[in-house]
């Protein structure tokens, strides 16, 4: 099997937290892993095409083993998939009282969410993760995805129950590369006539990444052609959200990049830089989407970016 040196830095299945590792690895699916906290396995493969126009990436880990047990998760616009590969529920804890408020088994849909939620840190678990680019994740559900907006819901209600039996297969195939063909198998004979890219959609996500402090929905709605009110219900119907509460997160996940990147914090730079009017604006939608203030934030323990360890 062809090898080949990498030096990558990649999106880890916690969310966005930057790794830099060189190590031989199989270029299988241009696949990507190392080993983290010792024993971690981690394991990332990016499907191939027509796949990779919808899913960003899959992704396996097992054996991670932090000293919490419970993270605030923070809205990060993505939309995901979980295959649990062991054989205990997860759940979802009240953010304040962190009672458990839901169970989760075998396989759920996690849909994008607008406020931080409250969930296991991972330890001991076993999991398949299918990362959906964002707003392509329509194509793969029964209904407008703006219905699943904040939901953590039971894999078979969305996809179909066919997904567990993609779970046992996965179950008895002894290797991350061997689960990682086998799904990407499975997804494209299910889903490739109903994968159609909505170029509007993908036009108007793709102007909010790139420049999120520098565009106004009117401008976006106005260069797809559409009236403002059509083109905000087709966004919702694929992205999850509206327009301008899709914007927000993207500018709040990029003051997270700015706070990581940044060796002596500077908050009116932060502001500026994720593109928000001013400081104050900044510090509230902040607080919303992660119950913090920037500067508590900061002094948070994390060992992934939108991960907050709280027990």
């Amino acid at each position: 099997m062809k090898k080949c040196k990498t030096r990558e830095t990649y999106l880890n299945v916690r969310s966005k937290r930057r790794i830099n590792f060189s190590i031989n690895v199989p270029t299988v699916c241009n696949c990507m892993c190392h080993f983290l906290h010792l024993k971690m396995v981690l394991e990332i493969c990016t499907p191939t095409y027509p796949l990779n126009q919808f899913i960003e990436s899959f992704t396996y880990y097992k054996d991670y083993n932090p000293d919490h047990a419970i993270d605030r998760f923070l809205p990060d616009g993505n939309i995901n998939v979980i295959i649990d590969l062991t054989d205990y529920p997860k759940f979802i804890y009240d953010n304040h009282t962190l009672k458990e408020i839901q169970s989760c088994r075998n396989v759920w849909f996690s849909g994008i969410r607008n406020h931080f939620i409250t969930i296991p840190s991972g330890r001991d678990s076993e999991m398949f993760v299918i990362n959906f680019h964002k707003g392509k994740a329509y194509p793969f559900v029964e209904m407008p995805v703006n219905e699943l907006t904040d939901y953590i819901v039971d894999g078979e209600l969305v996809m179909t129950k066919e997904i567990l039996n993609m779970r046992e297969k996965l179950l008895m195939l002894p290797s991350p590369q061997q689960k990682f063909l086998y799904v990407e198998k499975y997804l494209l004979n299910k889903f490739q006539k109903k994968m159609q890219v909505n170029p509007f959609v993908e036009f108007a996500v793709k102007q909010i990444l790139l420049s999120p402090g520098q565009l106004t929905i009117e401008k976006i709605a106005k260069k797809t052609g559409f009236t403002q009110k059509h083109f905000i219900k087709i966004f919702k119907e694929h992205v999850g959200l509206t327009p301008k509460g899709f914007l927000k997160i993207i500018r709040f996940q990029k003051a997270i990049e700015e706070i990581e990147k940044q060796k002596i914090i500077s908050w009116a730079s932060v502001a500026l830089e994720s593109g928000y009017y001013d400081q104050a604006h900044f510090i509230k939608d902040f607080k919303s989407f992660s119950g913090f203030t920037p500067s508590e934030y900061l002094s948070m323990n994390k060992d992934f970016t939108n991960y907050i360890a709280l027990d």
